[in-house]
């Protein structure tokens, strides 16, 4: 391949079977065909490696590494992608047929772009309800959003990203579940994002994600990332995460976190084909927090809202001294 090819598709590989197929189908059948596919099998102990061995595709480029986790993966696909943008997919989700097509014309468009993301609807559709709840608005909204103390909600599986701007800004941040939201902060002070207000990935909901299983500390790490984000705009010293965590735990809004643990819980289980479990996991998502099933709700329906994700800067104020010396 020819490499005045503009975009890479990178997916990070470990243990991903069944769904993994499916994934690669839905690139492979794209309307385009003008693009990489990299993959990087991070110590996959199933037949993931031997699948992706099967393929007879040129654009396909494996890499197999010892398991070095989710965001060494990512930061080594940034140094090893061989185009100037890198197309985020897990091996769990797939792209719409004219998702590299559509990606393609607005990094055309805006070249100079930090990067551009898209809606996602879950996956798959005819068994589950709703899309992944993110951000919207121009590269100046979404800044606004992001000086104003709050976090960006963006599906990690739809960004494609400038390769050598993020890199510039240093890659993933090690160490944190919220690897990415991280880094969107630090996108979106820095490089204009440009969001595309159609679904052009299908997210997958499943139990054995990384995601499923790090529920609890996403939402703490998630605060500690909306703490680094905080200590910048403020211009103060952030403490390491182990310093400050039982502080951090003390701010979580538990009856938003288990209204969203039985939402998430419900789009799975209707996935599966478990109706009752899931109009069981709804009504306790409700019971949980009504305001944050309809908020939910309304975001979803109402395109003129503001996404975002955190706590009101000012509670870390009021509780200063513990984060900042």
């Amino acid at each position: 391949m020819g490499f005045n090819t503009l975009v890479t598709v990178g997916l990070p590989v470990y243990n991903a079977m069944p769904y993994l197929p499916e994934a690669m189908e839905s690139l492979l059948e794209q309307t385009t065909s003008g693009f990489e596919i990299l993959a990087i099998v991070d110590g996959a102990t199933d037949a993931s490696l031997d699948y992706l061995q099967s393929i007879r595709d040129t654009r396909l480029r494996i890499i197999t590494q010892p398991n070095l986790g989710v965001t060494r993966t990512l930061n080594r696909m940034l140094r090893e992608c061989r185009t100037p943008w890198l197309v985020r997919q897990d091996a769990d989700d797939v792209s719409h047929p004219a998702r590299i097509e559509k990606l393609s014309a607005v990094i055309r468009e805006f070249p100079d772009a930090g990067m551009c993301y898209s809606m996602a609807n879950y996956h798959p559709r005819q068994r589950t309800v709703g899309s992944f709840r993110c951000s919207r608005g121009s590269p100046v909204e979404l800044r606004s959003i992001v000086r104003s103390g709050y976090l960006l909600s963006i599906c990690h599986p739809t960004v494609a990203l400038n390769v050598h701007k993020t890199l510039a800004l240093g890659g993933y941040s090690l160490g944190l579940h919220n690897e990415d939201a991280d880094l969107w902060w630090r996108m979106a002070l820095k490089y204009d994002i440009h969001h595309i207000p159609e679904a052009l990935v299908g997210f997958r909901q499943n139990t054995s994600s990384v995601s499923t299983r790090n529920l609890a500390q996403q939402f703490t790490a998630g605060l500690y990332v909306q703490y680094l984000l905080l200590s910048h705009l403020w211009r103060r010293s952030p403490r390491p995460i182990g310093d400050i965590r039982s502080h951090l735990q003390d701010l979580l809004p538990a009856r938003k976190f288990r209204a969203k643990e039985r939402l998430r819980s419900f789009n799975m289980r209707l996935s599966e084909g478990k109706r009752g479990a899931a109009v069981a996991a709804f009504a306790n998502s409700v019971l949980a927090s009504p305001g944050y099933v309809l908020g939910r709700i309304c975001d979803e329906f109402d395109s003129s809202r503001s996404v975002s994700n955190g706590i009101p800067p000012r509670m870390f104020l009021e509780r200063q001294e513990a984060f900042w010396l």
